[in-house]
C-alpha cells in the first residue's frame, strides 16, 4: 500500500500555515503538497 501522508497545520498564533508530505519519492510528495496547497487555495 501506499503510506504516504499529508498534513496541513495552521498556526494560532501566526498568519502562517505549514503543509507538510511525506511519500517514498520526491516527486509523489511533490504531488501530495501541490494537492494540499489547492485544498487551502493557494
Amino acid at each position: 500500500g501506499d503510506d504516504s501522508w499529508l498534513l496541513i497545520r495552521f498556526s494560532g498564533t501566526e498568519p502562517l500555515v505549514r503543509v507538510y508530505s511525506e511519500a517514498e519519492s520526491l516527486e509523489r510528495a511533490r504531488e501530495l503538497l501541490d494537492e494540499g496547497k489547492k485544498l487551502i487555495g493557494l
